[in-house]
């Protein structure tokens, strides 16, 4: 796995861990959501400003997008489609 590809691993592991959409995150970085995506797939040479704003959405620190998963390590699942319901009374 190249750097490109351990960032956009760590990118959607941290992102689906808390339950924020590519959109959700691409809006409070201030960046385009189809560059979120591109980022996930490995496809983007990120600089430092972006994995810092990506980062800071996340809570955590630039550092965690760096770490190399496992070998054994299975893909993230996608966050369930669609809206979030709203609780009922």
């Amino acid at each position: 796995m190249d750097t490109r590809e351990i960032i956009g691993w760590n990118l959607r592991r941290l992102r689906v861990a808390k339950g924020i959409s590519q959109e959700r995150l691409a809006l409070e970085a201030a960046i385009d959501r189809a560059y979120v995506g591109r980022v996930e797939r490995g496809e983007e040479n990120v600089t430092v400003a972006t994995l810092e704003a990506l980062a800071n959405v996340l809570g955590e620190r630039v550092a965690e997008l760096f770490v190399e998963p496992a070998k054994d390590a299975k893909p993230t699942p996608p966050l369930r489609a669609g809206r979030k319901r709203k609780p009922t009374a």
